[in-house]
């Protein structure tokens, strides 16, 4: 995508760090696959290189190697993250707790978090997809589940999944704002397909920054993506689904996210034939992700049922 029609391809560019991509110049494809492997690449290295590697570097590089291959790479890299815990620690999972209700009723999600907290999830997020997408709305939940956490002293953070727009909103009247979500992609097109600019973006972060709510670090977004969005927006401009999906890890990346996920299976069957595609894309998306130095998570969804059951974890 050129440069002067696409602000993702800019941000790509502009932020590439030469001096870190200056050890790997030299490398083909393939010498840079054999090199991840070696015992030359260790945790340390990784993350001195991880900004002079670009999303399209990350895929191509994917494509020649193991499922085997991915794991072992991935495992090696530490993206560490921090609001008011600390997440990505080696041989720690955390998990999103997701206590949504159909009609957003305050005591129904208040009943399913406290189950879920009882089952020890939600170290990552306690983070509702709101029935209702509306800033009234998305005020009265966090008001809810912040008191809540002060009242147990519980040392996660809270979100609700609404639009970027409506959490700028929701901050700007004074809401109980931790985390600013929103959906992504690897083009401009795509994104303002999800009703979202990069300078939005921008404009959410330094908000939430503003707060400072994080008692143990600032990492303030959270976000989600997923192979397929951008070819079912028509906005893929061509590229492969992998390719444009390691392109929202840039956008990702800018914004030093807490969180981020790959929904792998929920855009639709049409972008993923079965289990077995599931399985390769999650593995694929982590090892990009983690690369490019984003702190990635799974949302495996399975797309074939009515109502997906929907399962996140964080390594």
């Amino acid at each position: 995508m050129p440069y002067e029609e696409d602000d993702v391809t800019r941000l790509i560019m502009d932020t590439h760090d030469k001096a870190a991509f200056a050890r790997l110049a030299h490398m083909t494809v393939g010498q840079f696959r054999d090199w991840l492997l070696s015992h030359e690449a260790d945790t340390a290295t990784l993350s001195a290189v991880a900004p002079g590697i670009t999303p399209e570097m990350a895929a191509a590089v994917s494509k020649v190697m193991r499922n085997q291959d991915l794991m072992a790479v991935a495992r090696k890299i530490r993206v560490v993250t921090k609001f008011r815990n600390t997440i990505g620690l080696e041989g720690c999972l955390t998990s999103r707790l997701q206590p949504n209700h159909p009609t957003d009723d305050l005591k129904g999600i208040a009943a399913s978090t406290l189950d879920g907290l009882l089952c020890g999830i939600g170290d990552a997020v306690i983070g509702i997809n709101p029935a209702t997408d509306s800033v009234a709305n998305g005020l009265a939940l966090l008001d809810m589940l912040d008191h809540a956490r002060q009242q147990y002293d519980i040392p996660t953070q809270t979100c609700v999944l609404t639009h970027v727009t409506n959490t700028i909103e929701i901050m700007n009247r004074g809401g109980a704002v931790d985390l600013v979500f929103q959906s992504i992609a690897g083009t401009q097109k795509a994104n303002e397909g999800f009703g979202v600019t990069l300078p939005i973006l921008q404009e959410a972060y330094e908000a939430a920054l503003s707060l400072k709510r994080g008692t143990v670090g600032q990492n303030v977004m959270y976000f989600e993506t997923g192979q397929g969005a951008a070819l079912s927006a028509d906005a893929h401009h061509g590229l492969d689904q992998q390719t444009v999906e390691a392109r929202a890890y840039a956008v990702a990346r800018a914004y030093n996210p807490l969180l981020v996920n790959t929904v792998v299976g929920f855009i639709g069957p049409e972008y993923l034939y079965d289990g077995k595609q599931i399985i390769r894309a999650g593995l694929e998306d982590h090892f990009c992700a983690k690369l490019l130095g984003v702190p990635m998570g799974c949302d495996a969804a399975t797309p074939t049922m009515p109502k997906p059951i929907r399962t996140t974890w964080t390594p």
